[in-house]
């Protein structure tokens, strides 16, 4: 694993050979497209996340514990 030394004198020989204002141009388009990926992510990730909301009918639930407890007792009554 490189020492701070050592990366320290490779970063200096980048900016030696590309100069500052280059590396932050680059830098800052680098910086750019790492947003507009992430917001063109978000952008399709919204609308496919979002479900659709649930509703439940109370008289069926209803109506089916109903059904559900006359068949129970016509078992019991049978056997």
């Amino acid at each position: 694993m490189p020492g701070w030394t050592q990366i320290l004198l490779v970063v200096a020989i980048i900016v030696l050979l590309f100069g500052s204002g280059r590396i932050s141009g680059l830098m800052g388009d680098f910086a750019k497209g790492i947003r507009s990926f992430r917001e063109g992510l978000n952008d399709g990730d919204e609308e496919d996340d979002k479900p659709e909301p649930k509703t439940i009918d109370a008289t069926a639930v209803h109506e089916d514990k109903a059904e559900e407890k006359a068949e129970s007792k016509d078992k019991t009554a049978s056997s």
